[in-house]
C-alpha cells in the first residue's frame, strides 16, 4: 500500500473523533442549552457508563471471538497489560520530572497508561485490510479477524482500565477531596485526632512518646499473641480495602464477560450469534444498543472542553504526555513484540502482530473522560489532553502504522 493512501486510512478516524469532539464543544453552549448543564453531561456519562459501553462489548466480543481464536491470541492480554505497566512507570517519571499538580496525579498516570484499544483499532484495522493492495491478502479474510482481534483488544483494554487506572484515579480523587474537607476547616474530632497523629509521626522526637503510649496501652489490656494466620488475613483484608473491588464489578468488565461467554460456549452462540438463530434479535439488540457508545462518549469529550481552565500552565503536562504516547511507549513496544516473535510467543500472523504494535502507538483512551466525570475531578483538563493528543494522533498515527506494516511484512 502506498504511503498516502495508508495515510489517509489511518487520518479518517482520527479525523471523525476531531469532528465529533467539535460537536460535543457547540451541544455545549448555552445558545443550544443542549450539554451545558453540568447535570445533563452527568447523566449522560451515566448512561454511557452503565449501557452503552458494557453493550459495546459484549456485542463486539460475542461476534468475533471463539473457542479456537482464544488459543491463538493468548499473548495479547499481556502485551496490553505490559503496556499498562510502562506507561504507568513512565508517568510517574513524568509527574516528577515537570513537578505535576496533586490532583492531576490520577489523570496523567491514566493518561500515559491507558491507550485506546477500542474504537481506534476498530475501524483502522478492518480498514486497512478493505484498501486495495492491502498487503494483509485476501480482504474478507482479513477483515473478518480483524474484527476479532480488535473487539478482544477493545475487552482487554476496559477491564484494565476499569480495574487499574479506575482505581488510580479514585485514590488520588480520594486524597484530594481530604485535603479539600481539611482547608476548609470541616474538622470532627475523629479528623482532629488524625492530623495530631500525623504531625507527631512527622516530628522524629517524640516517636518514642508514641510508641511508648500504643505499648502502655497493649500492656494495660494485655498482650495476645496473634496467630500467623490472622496476621495473613489482616494484611489481605487491608489490601482489599484499598483496592475498590466495585471497579472489578462495573459494567463493562461484566460485558466483556459475558461477550466472551456467549463467544466461546456453543449452545449460547447457536441461540444468539450463527446465521438463523433463535434469539438473533437479542443479540442484535445489544449491537445497536452499542453502537451508541462511541460517539456518546466522544461528544462527552467535546462537552467537556467547557471547563477548560489553565491552558498554558497544562502545556508541560500535555507535551510529556505526547512524548509518552506517541515517542517511548511505541519504541518500547517494538522491543516488546519483537522479543516475542523471537522466541515464538506470537501467532505468525503479520496482522496480528501489526496490532500488537498498534496498541503502543494509540492516543489516550476516550474513558479516561468517563472516569473523570465519574470522580468530578479534572473533568476540563481530561478534555484538553484528548482535544490535544487526538489532534497529534492524526500524524504520529499513521507514521507508525507505515513503520509498523514495513517491520510486520
Amino acid at each position: 500500500m502506498e504511503f498516502w493512501k495508508l495515510f489517509i486510512v489511518a487520518l479518517m478516524p482520527i479525523v471523525k473523533v476531531l469532528l465529533m469532539t467539535v460537536l460535543g464543544i457547540f451541544l455545549a453552549l448555552d445558545r443550544f442549552d443542549i450539554l451545558s448543564k453540568e447535570t445533563s453531561r452527568r447523566n449522560l456519562n451515566t448512561i454511557i457508563f452503565f449501557v452503552f459501553s458494557p453493550a459495546l462489548v459484549c456485542g463486539s466480543l460475542a461476534q468475533t471471538i471463539t473457542s479456537k481464536s482464544l488459543h491463538i491470541l493468548w499473548f495479547m492480554p499481556l502485551n496490553v497489560l505490559l503496556a499498562f505497566i510502562v506507561g504507568i512507570v513512565l508517568g510517574l517519571l513524568l509527574v516528577k520530572m515537570i513537578r505535576v499538580p496533586h490532583h492531576l496525579h490520577g489523570l496523567v498516570l491514566g493518561c500515559c497508561a491507558a491507550g485506546n484499544l477500542g474504537n481506534l483499532p476498530l475501524i483502522i484495522v478492518p480498514a486497512v485490510c478493505k484498501q486495495k493492495g492491502s498487503p494483509f491478502g485476501d480482504a474478507d479474510i482479513c477483515h473478518k479477524n480483524a474484527l476479532g482481534y480488535a473487539a478482544l483488544s477493545m475487552a482487554i483494554g476496559s477491564i484494565y482500565i476499569w480495574t487499574i487506572i479506575y482505581n488510580i484515579v479514585g485514590m488520588y480523587s480520594s486524597q484530594i477531596s481530604k485535603e479539600v474537607k481539611v482547608d476548609d476547616s470541616m474538622i470532627t474530632p475523629n479528623s482532629t485526632l488524625e492530623i495530631v497523629q500525623e504531625n507527631i509521626s512527622k516530628d522524629r522526637p517524640h516517636t518514642n512518646h508514641v510508641k511508648q503510649l500504643e505499648i502502655e496501652c497493649t500492656t494495660s489490656i494485655g498482650r495476645v499473641k496473634i496467630p500467623t494466620k490472622e496476621k495473613i488475613m489482616k494484611h489481605i483484608k487491608v489490601l482489599v480495602e484499598k483496592i475498590n473491588l466495585k471497579a472489578l464489578l462495573a459494567p463493562e468488565p461484566i460485558g466483556a464477560v459475558v461477550g466472551l461467554i456467549i463467544g466461546i460456549v456453543p449452545i449460547f452462540r447457536k441461540l444468539l450469534i450463527v446465521n438463523n438463530a433463535p434469539l438473533a434479535v437479542i443479540q442484535d439488540s445489544i449491537v445497536m444498543v452499542g453502537d451508541a457508545g462511541i460517539p456518546a462518549m466522544t461528544l462527552l469529550v467535546g462537552a467537556n472542553l467547557i471547563n477548560i481552565k489553565g491552558l498554558g500552565e497544562q502545556f508541560p503536562i500535555i507535551v510529556g504526555i505526547i512524548v509518552v504516547r506517541f515517542i517511548a511507549l511505541p519504541g518500547i513496544g517494538i522491543g516488546i513484540v519483537k522479543g516475542a516473535i523471537h522466541f515464538g510467543l506470537i501467532h505468525p500472523d503479520p496482522l496480528y502482530q501489526f496490532l500488537l504494535l498498534l496498541q503502543f502507538a494509540v492516543p489516550p483512551a476516550v474513558s479516561m473522560s468517563t472516569i473523570t466525570q465519574l470522580f468530578g475531578v479534572s473533568e476540563g483538563e481530561c478534555s484538553v489532553i484528548m482535544l490535544a493528543t487526538y489532534s497529534c494522533a492524526a500524524f504520529s498515527l499513521t507514521l507508525w502504522s507505515t513503520f509498523f506494516m514495513w517491520l510486520v511484512l
